[in-house]
């Protein structure tokens, strides 16, 4: 069965293209590996990881995946959720493992917009008496 399966992953301005392929557990990002895409950041690398490991799959499939916009973390988020998806489009069942993980729901929380007369969104400018 080799089955090529494609999915997209978001987070605030981030996109992640990613296609997932039965392997040996290889993780390429934008040409690189995993490790050397994140570099010391072992938190965030645990995450991208999290939908492959509660579904024991990570040395079952390959991941091929390019990510722009944004900043690392929105990208390591955007390719969590794009890995999520694309596991249950390539095993129906998986999507009972990861739903009550929050790991299909796009995380929709973005900055909010800075407005006229204050210093950030909300920050007003300190007040004077005199």
């Amino acid at each position: 069965m080799s089955t090529k399966v494609y999915a997209t992953g978001k987070r605030k301005s981030s996109i992640a293209k990613v296609w997932l392929t039965p392997g040996t557990g290889k993780v390429i990002v934008n040409g690189v590996s995993l490790d050397t895409w994140l570099g010391g950041h072992e938190a965030i690398k645990m995450r991208v990881m999290q939908p492959l490991r509660l579904t024991k799959q990570d040395s079952a499939v390959d991941i091929n995946a390019s990510t722009l916009g944004g900043g690392y973390s929105g990208q390591a988020d955007a390719l969590r959720h794009g890995i999520s998806r694309a596991l249950c489009n390539f095993e129906a069942n998986f999507r009972s493992i990861l739903k009550p993980h929050g790991l299909l729901t796009r995380d929709s929380r973005v900055v909010e917009r800075k407005k006229y007369g204050k210093k950030k969104a909300r920050r007003s400018p300190q007040f004077s008496k005199r």
